[in-house]
């Protein structure tokens, strides 16, 4: 294994509701290697986000750290005081968010949201930022750079927006970059030229990459590790290629059958029975079992933490071999 850049350590997330406590993040653990990219992956509301905003403290209000670390370079980032995190964020650490319209400041110019963050972040002058912004805005492909720096977001293409996004991100030199489903609102097309362009950028810059998102077929092109989510919890974790071509979870499993492929020809999707589970309360057990194909009576009582399987995976299923033998009867494939 290569050193890591990022631990995450039992970290556990609360909301107080009307209802109860709501937990979107409970007890997960996983690390991102440098120069490693790894994917969060799982269905809506099964905690993605909410990690990967803990991450930098950047919460809801109303929702806390209760428990865990989150280690960046051997520092926790869920203890250091607000001006040293200030520092990280944004500048060792950076953050592309899934909706740039929303993310860019609709009042600024473009190029001078990214001379802003030169400037507070590199030290550089004013010219200096300005230069080193339309050079950015060169490096992520968008043409007429001096141009499009003198543009407004609203201006500007959703591919655009989204490239002006990882522009900013790269502009203070980072060594982690945390993605939030940055393609998701983007034509196939231009998300294809938004991950190449991510891809070439981590090798480039040896850049370490924790990259969110629903889309199996993008963590499949773009990740080296996963890390599957499910209520809240981690379900299973390994390399992608093991995991998506061999789940040990029936989660992952059935994750994986739900994706179209063009090498199976059906006129059906297959789909996840049921519902996931209200996360102020959570069944008894494994949160899965009410939905598990696989499920017996001993996945309906007791604490499920991720246990080692051999060659790096973990999964929080105990009955691992039955997804095995599913799998086997019918392999899974994802078209990355």
């Amino acid at each position: 294994m290569n050193e890591p850049i990022l631990e995450v350590e039992r970290l556990r997330v609360e909301i107080p509701s009307r209802t109860g406590t709501v937990v979107p993040v409970d007890d997960v653990s996983f690390r991102v290697e440098r120069g490693r990219a790894v994917g969060l992956v799982g269905e809506s509301g099964c905690g993605k986000t909410t990690t990967l905003r803990a991450i930098l403290r950047l919460l809801p209000r109303g929702a806390n750290i209760v428990s865990g670390r989150v280690l960046f370079s051997g520092e926790d980032l869920a203890a250091i005081p607000g001006d040293r995190l200030r520092r990280i964020r944004g500048g060792s650490i950076a953050f592309i968010f899934q909706e740039p319209m929303t993310a860019l400041n609709p009042l600024m110019r473009v190029g001078e949201q990214i001379a802003e963050t030169v400037r507070a972040h590199v030290g550089s002058s004013n010219d200096e930022a300005r230069a080193r912004a339309v050079d950015l805005l060169r490096g992520v492909g968008i043409a007429d750079p001096d141009r499009r720096a003198r543009a407004y977001a609203h201006e500007l293409s959703g591919g655009m927006r989204q490239r002006v996004m990882i522009a900013m991100a790269l502009s203070s030199r980072p060594k982690l970059l945390l993605c939030d489903e940055p393609t998701t609102a983007l034509d196939v097309t231009i998300q294809d030229q938004i991950l190449k362009l991510l891809m070439s950028l981590q090798l480039e810059e040896e850049l370490s990459v924790l990259y969110v998102s629903h889309d199996l077929a993008v963590i499949a092109q773009l990740c080296d590790e996963v890390v599957v989510m499910y209520a809240g919890q981690v379900a299973e974790t390994g390399s992608v290629h093991d995991v998506f071509a061999n789940p040990r979870h029936p989660y992952s499993l059935g994750l994986l059958r739900s994706v179209p492929s063009f090498d199976r020809a059906t006129n059906r999707l297959s789909t996840i029975p049921g519902m996931p589970p209200d996360l102020s309360d959570k069944p008894s057990g494994c949160p899965f079992h009410p939905r598990c194909p696989f499920a017996q009576a001993d996945c309906t009582t007791g604490s499920f933490p991720v246990l080692p399987i051999g060659g790096g995976r973990g999964t929080a299923c105990i009955h691992p071999d039955e997804c095995a033998e599913d799998v086997r009867r019918e392999p899974v494939v994802v078209d990355a």
